[in-house]
């Protein structure tokens, strides 16, 4: 084992604790992919089959969405109705007042107006 003088090793310890504590921090703070609450992994997998949503009066269309959740927000942001959706294609009867709502099934949105 070499000998080093004692600042050239405590210069030599406190170099590896600075790298130790990089290495460390860069673990600790790197940007975690979680699942949410629909199984998506974000930015990990591409969805495989686009979801398409579709509205003719008061029907809502859904197409590749089998397994997800659609959520109905009106225009101040307030949830009014939850759906599980079950199969990729399926037609709901919306029971909702004329106006304009925002409808989300996965990571896709969409702005519609019922009349």
């Amino acid at each position: 084992m070499l000998h080093l003088p004692s600042n050239k090793r405590e210069n030599s310890l406190r170099m590896k604790k600075y790298y130790l504590f990089f290495i460390l921090a860069a673990t600790l703070f790197a940007a975690p992919v979680w699942a949410n609450e629909d199984g998506d992994n974000d930015g990990v997998e591409a969805e495989l089959t686009p979801i398409a949503i579709n509205v003719n009066g008061s029907q809502v269309h859904i197409t590749g969405a089998a397994g997800k959740t659609l959520e109905i927000f009106n225009v101040a942001g307030v949830r009014v109705a939850t759906f599980k959706i079950d199969n990729d294609d399926k037609t709901l009867n919306l029971n909702l007042g004329k106006g304009c709502y925002i409808l989300k099934a996965g990571k896709v949105v969409r702005k519609v107006s019922i009349r």
